[in-house]
Protein backbone atom coordinates (compact mmCIF):
# COMPACT_ATOMS: atom_id res chain seq x y z
CA UNK A 1 0.00 0.00 0.00
CA UNK A 2 1.44 3.59 -0.92
CA UNK A 3 -0.65 6.40 0.97
CA UNK A 4 -0.92 9.17 -1.67
CA UNK A 5 -2.10 12.24 0.93
CA UNK A 6 -3.77 12.63 4.54
CA UNK A 7 -5.51 15.71 5.36
CA UNK A 8 -7.12 16.39 8.90
CA UNK A 9 -10.91 16.51 8.31
CA UNK A 10 -13.25 17.16 11.30
CA UNK A 11 -11.16 15.53 14.07
CA UNK A 12 -9.93 13.32 12.38
CA UNK A 13 -8.11 12.12 8.60
CA UNK A 14 -8.96 11.75 5.73
CA UNK A 15 -6.50 9.25 3.55
CA UNK A 16 -6.28 8.32 0.13
CA UNK A 17 -4.45 4.76 -0.47
CA UNK A 18 -3.06 3.20 -3.67
CA UNK A 19 -2.69 -0.64 -3.63
CA UNK A 20 -1.93 -3.78 -5.84
CA UNK A 21 -5.03 -5.57 -6.57
CA UNK A 22 -5.10 -9.33 -6.99
CA UNK A 23 -8.50 -8.94 -8.28
CA UNK A 24 -8.44 -6.58 -10.52
CA UNK A 25 -4.94 -6.69 -11.88
CA UNK A 26 -3.95 -3.38 -11.62
CA UNK A 27 -3.14 -0.62 -9.06
CA UNK A 28 -6.39 0.28 -7.03
CA UNK A 29 -7.10 3.62 -5.24
CA UNK A 30 -9.52 4.36 -2.30
CA UNK A 31 -10.42 7.06 0.06
CA UNK A 32 -10.94 6.34 3.80
CA UNK A 33 -11.30 8.77 6.62
CA UNK A 34 -11.22 7.76 10.26
CA UNK A 35 -12.76 9.71 12.83
CA UNK A 36 -10.80 11.10 15.52
CA UNK A 37 -11.83 7.62 18.20
CA UNK A 38 -9.97 5.32 15.69
CA UNK A 39 -7.23 6.23 17.37
CA UNK A 40 -8.28 4.11 20.45
CA UNK A 41 -9.56 1.51 18.71
CA UNK A 42 -11.68 -0.16 16.08
CA UNK A 43 -14.42 1.77 14.57
CA UNK A 44 -17.72 0.77 12.53
CA UNK A 45 -17.16 1.13 9.08
CA UNK A 46 -19.43 2.58 6.07
CA UNK A 47 -18.82 1.91 2.48
CA UNK A 48 -19.83 4.89 -0.16
CA UNK A 49 -19.96 3.42 -3.56
CA UNK A 50 -20.36 5.28 -6.10
CA UNK A 51 -21.75 6.39 -10.07
CA UNK A 52 -20.78 6.25 -13.11
CA UNK A 53 -17.75 7.85 -14.34
CA UNK A 54 -16.66 8.48 -10.66
CA UNK A 55 -13.05 7.44 -9.09
CA UNK A 56 -13.25 7.59 -5.31
CA UNK A 57 -12.71 11.17 -5.54
CA UNK A 58 -16.25 12.32 -5.96
CA UNK A 59 -17.78 11.77 -3.09
CA UNK A 60 -15.29 12.10 -1.00
CA UNK A 61 -15.18 15.50 -1.96
CA UNK A 62 -18.19 16.78 -2.64
CA UNK A 63 -20.89 14.15 -0.53
CA UNK A 64 -20.06 16.12 2.99
CA UNK A 65 -20.42 12.96 4.56
CA UNK A 66 -16.83 13.35 6.92
CA UNK A 67 -18.84 15.76 8.94
CA UNK A 68 -21.35 13.42 10.02
CA UNK A 69 -18.83 10.86 10.38
CA UNK A 70 -17.22 12.18 12.76
CA UNK A 71 -19.56 13.22 14.45
CA UNK A 72 -21.22 9.30 14.90
CA UNK A 73 -17.58 8.01 15.15
CA UNK A 74 -17.95 5.93 12.29
CA UNK A 75 -15.01 5.63 9.28
CA UNK A 76 -15.93 5.89 6.00
CA UNK A 77 -14.18 4.35 2.46
CA UNK A 78 -14.92 5.35 -0.70
CA UNK A 79 -13.85 2.69 -3.41
CA UNK A 80 -13.18 3.31 -7.17
CA UNK A 81 -15.49 2.45 -9.35
CA UNK A 82 -13.88 0.33 -11.94
CA UNK A 83 -9.96 -0.91 -12.39
CA UNK A 84 -7.51 1.94 -14.21
CA UNK A 85 -4.73 1.97 -15.83
CA UNK A 86 -2.39 1.00 -18.61
CA UNK A 87 -3.89 -2.43 -20.44
CA UNK A 88 -7.39 -1.83 -18.50
CA UNK A 89 -9.98 -2.36 -21.35
CA UNK A 90 -12.41 0.38 -22.12
CA UNK A 91 -14.56 1.60 -23.83
CA UNK A 92 -15.83 5.14 -26.05
CA UNK A 93 -18.93 5.23 -24.09
CA UNK A 94 -19.36 6.94 -20.77
CA UNK A 95 -21.06 3.75 -19.25
CA UNK A 96 -18.66 0.86 -20.13
CA UNK A 97 -14.77 0.51 -19.45
CA UNK A 98 -13.02 2.40 -17.02
CA UNK A 99 -15.19 4.24 -14.69
CA UNK A 100 -17.95 1.82 -15.26
CA UNK A 101 -17.01 -1.19 -13.35
CA UNK A 102 -21.18 -2.03 -12.09
CA UNK A 103 -20.06 -4.27 -9.56
CA UNK A 104 -19.99 -6.88 -11.36
CA UNK A 105 -17.33 -9.75 -11.78
CA UNK A 106 -16.82 -10.11 -15.55
CA UNK A 107 -16.74 -13.28 -17.97
CA UNK A 108 -16.51 -12.17 -21.27
CA UNK A 109 -13.38 -10.42 -23.01
CA UNK A 110 -11.74 -7.90 -22.97
CA UNK A 111 -13.40 -7.33 -19.40
CA UNK A 112 -12.76 -10.47 -17.87
CA UNK A 113 -9.04 -9.76 -16.66
CA UNK A 114 -9.53 -6.92 -14.76
CA UNK A 115 -13.21 -5.95 -14.17
CA UNK A 116 -13.94 -7.90 -11.22
CA UNK A 117 -15.33 -5.52 -8.98
CA UNK A 118 -17.70 -7.74 -7.31
CA UNK A 119 -14.87 -9.49 -5.77
CA UNK A 120 -12.97 -6.39 -4.92
CA UNK A 121 -15.36 -4.76 -3.12
CA UNK A 122 -16.61 -8.22 -1.66
CA UNK A 123 -13.77 -10.01 -1.01
CA UNK A 124 -10.57 -8.27 -1.21
CA UNK A 125 -10.77 -4.76 -0.14
CA UNK A 126 -12.61 -5.16 3.33
CA UNK A 127 -9.86 -7.76 3.92
CA UNK A 128 -7.54 -5.29 3.48
CA UNK A 129 -8.76 -2.90 5.27
CA UNK A 130 -9.42 -5.10 8.78
CA UNK A 131 -5.84 -6.19 8.39
CA UNK A 132 -4.30 -2.80 8.18
CA UNK A 133 -6.65 0.21 9.94
CA UNK A 134 -8.40 0.38 13.41
CA UNK A 135 -11.89 -1.01 11.95
CA UNK A 136 -14.22 -3.11 13.40
CA UNK A 137 -14.93 -5.40 11.01
CA UNK A 138 -17.89 -7.01 12.32
CA UNK A 139 -20.16 -3.46 11.75
CA UNK A 140 -20.16 -2.19 8.86
CA UNK A 141 -23.18 -0.67 6.85
CA UNK A 142 -22.96 0.21 2.92
CA UNK A 143 -24.50 3.12 0.78
CA UNK A 144 -24.25 4.23 -2.78
CA UNK A 145 -25.22 6.30 -5.50
CA UNK A 146 -26.73 5.40 -8.96
CA UNK A 147 -24.58 2.72 -10.27
CA UNK A 148 -22.99 2.91 -6.68
CA UNK A 149 -26.49 2.18 -5.15
CA UNK A 150 -27.05 -0.47 -7.69
CA UNK A 151 -24.13 -2.32 -6.30
CA UNK A 152 -24.63 -0.92 -2.45
CA UNK A 153 -28.11 -2.67 -2.65
CA UNK A 154 -27.02 -5.96 -4.81
CA UNK A 155 -23.98 -6.45 -2.07
CA UNK A 156 -26.40 -6.11 0.91
CA UNK A 157 -29.04 -8.19 -0.49
CA UNK A 158 -26.62 -10.98 -1.78
CA UNK A 159 -23.72 -11.20 1.59
CA UNK A 160 -26.01 -11.84 4.45
CA UNK A 161 -25.13 -10.61 7.66
CA UNK A 162 -22.06 -8.81 6.25
CA UNK A 163 -23.88 -5.72 6.33
CA UNK A 164 -26.29 -4.24 9.18
CA UNK A 165 -28.05 -1.62 7.54
CA UNK A 166 -27.98 -0.14 3.54
CA UNK A 167 -28.97 2.76 1.89
CA UNK A 168 -29.59 4.74 -1.52
CA UNK A 169 -29.08 7.55 -3.32
CA UNK A 170 -31.24 6.83 -6.78
CA UNK A 171 -29.71 3.70 -7.27
CA UNK A 172 -30.36 1.59 -11.01
CA UNK A 173 -33.10 -0.19 -9.35
CA UNK A 174 -34.05 -2.19 -12.04
CA UNK A 175 -30.70 -2.91 -14.13
CA UNK A 176 -32.17 -6.08 -16.01
CA UNK A 177 -34.87 -3.83 -17.15
CA UNK A 178 -32.84 -0.76 -18.04
CA UNK A 179 -30.45 0.42 -20.37
CA UNK A 180 -27.98 0.82 -17.85
CA UNK A 181 -27.56 -2.67 -17.08
CA UNK A 182 -28.80 -4.50 -19.96
CA UNK A 183 -25.95 -2.79 -21.79
CA UNK A 184 -23.23 -3.33 -19.22
CA UNK A 185 -24.54 -7.08 -18.27
CA UNK A 186 -24.39 -7.83 -21.65
CA UNK A 187 -20.78 -6.81 -22.35
CA UNK A 188 -19.35 -7.88 -18.93
CA UNK A 189 -21.06 -11.38 -18.30
CA UNK A 190 -22.75 -12.04 -21.63
CA UNK A 191 -26.24 -12.64 -23.39
CA UNK A 192 -27.99 -15.41 -20.56
CA UNK A 193 -29.97 -12.71 -18.77
CA UNK A 194 -29.92 -15.86 -15.89
CA UNK A 195 -26.74 -14.71 -15.35
CA UNK A 196 -27.81 -11.08 -14.96
CA UNK A 197 -30.20 -11.42 -12.38
CA UNK A 198 -27.64 -11.54 -9.32
CA UNK A 199 -27.13 -8.27 -9.69
CA UNK A 200 -31.09 -6.55 -10.15
CA UNK A 201 -31.92 -4.89 -6.79
CA UNK A 202 -35.52 -5.39 -7.67
CA UNK A 203 -35.72 -9.27 -8.54
CA UNK A 204 -33.32 -9.53 -5.18
CA UNK A 205 -35.85 -7.55 -3.19
CA UNK A 206 -38.49 -9.77 -4.38
CA UNK A 207 -36.32 -12.82 -3.83
CA UNK A 208 -35.10 -12.46 -0.87
CA UNK A 209 -34.74 -8.98 1.19
CA UNK A 210 -32.36 -7.52 3.18
CA UNK A 211 -31.80 -8.85 6.82
CA UNK A 212 -31.91 -5.26 8.09
CA UNK A 213 -33.15 -1.91 7.57
CA UNK A 214 -33.11 -0.27 4.30
CA UNK A 215 -33.39 3.69 2.98
CA UNK A 216 -33.87 4.74 -0.55
CA UNK A 217 -33.88 8.31 -1.33
CA UNK A 218 -34.69 9.05 -5.18
CA UNK A 219 -35.27 12.69 -6.58
CA UNK A 220 -38.31 13.39 -8.11
CA UNK A 221 -36.73 16.12 -10.93
CA UNK A 222 -34.04 13.03 -11.82
CA UNK A 223 -33.38 13.53 -14.88
CA UNK A 224 -32.24 10.06 -15.35
CA UNK A 225 -35.63 7.96 -13.46
CA UNK A 226 -36.80 6.40 -16.71
CA UNK A 227 -33.63 4.68 -16.75
CA UNK A 228 -33.22 4.47 -13.21
CA UNK A 229 -36.74 2.77 -12.59
CA UNK A 230 -37.27 3.51 -8.84
CA UNK A 231 -41.13 2.24 -9.21
CA UNK A 232 -39.82 -1.52 -9.40
CA UNK A 233 -37.83 -1.12 -6.37
CA UNK A 234 -40.27 0.64 -4.23
CA UNK A 235 -43.16 -1.56 -5.19
CA UNK A 236 -40.81 -4.79 -4.58
CA UNK A 237 -40.01 -3.49 -0.99
CA UNK A 238 -43.86 -3.10 -0.52
CA UNK A 239 -44.79 -6.32 -1.52
CA UNK A 240 -42.44 -8.03 0.74
CA UNK A 241 -42.99 -5.35 3.83
CA UNK A 242 -39.55 -4.83 3.76
CA UNK A 243 -38.32 -3.05 6.83
CA UNK A 244 -37.35 0.25 4.92
CA UNK A 245 -38.35 3.66 4.04
CA UNK A 246 -38.35 4.61 0.27
CA UNK A 247 -38.84 8.58 -0.49
CA UNK A 248 -39.49 10.35 -3.21
CA UNK A 249 -37.67 14.00 -2.35
CA UNK A 250 -39.65 16.84 -4.56
CA UNK A 251 -37.55 18.96 -6.44
CA UNK A 252 -34.05 17.11 -6.78
CA UNK A 253 -32.23 15.72 -9.27
CA UNK A 254 -28.68 13.56 -9.83
CA UNK A 255 -26.70 15.97 -8.71
CA UNK A 256 -24.16 15.58 -5.52
CA UNK A 257 -26.35 18.97 -4.15
CA UNK A 258 -28.90 15.97 -3.92
CA UNK A 259 -26.78 13.82 -1.93
CA UNK A 260 -25.05 16.15 0.25
CA UNK A 261 -28.29 17.48 1.27
CA UNK A 262 -29.67 14.02 2.75
CA UNK A 263 -26.21 12.41 3.41
CA UNK A 264 -26.67 13.64 7.06
CA UNK A 265 -29.73 11.64 7.46
CA UNK A 266 -28.29 8.60 5.75
CA UNK A 267 -25.34 8.61 8.23
CA UNK A 268 -27.13 8.86 11.43
CA UNK A 269 -29.64 5.93 9.54
CA UNK A 270 -26.48 3.82 9.49
CA UNK A 271 -24.82 4.84 12.90
CA UNK A 272 -28.53 3.88 14.47
CA UNK A 273 -27.80 0.06 13.03
CA UNK A 274 -23.92 0.38 13.57
CA UNK A 275 -23.79 1.20 17.17
CA UNK A 276 -26.87 -1.01 18.23
CA UNK A 277 -25.94 -3.67 20.40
Amino acid sequence: METLSSNASFGGTQHVIRHASSACSCDMTFGLFLPEEAKDGPVPLLWFLSGLTCTHENAMVKAGAQAWAAEQSIALVFPDTSPRGEGVANDDAFDLGQGAGFYVNATQDPWKPHYQMWRYIAEELPELLGRNFPLDMERQAISGHSMGGHGALTLAMSLPKRFRSVSAFAPIAHSTASEWGHKQFTAYLGKNESDWAPHDATLLMQERGFDGPVLVDQGTDDQFLDLLMPESLSAAMAKRRQNGVFRMQPGYDHSYFFIATFMEEHVNFHADALWSA
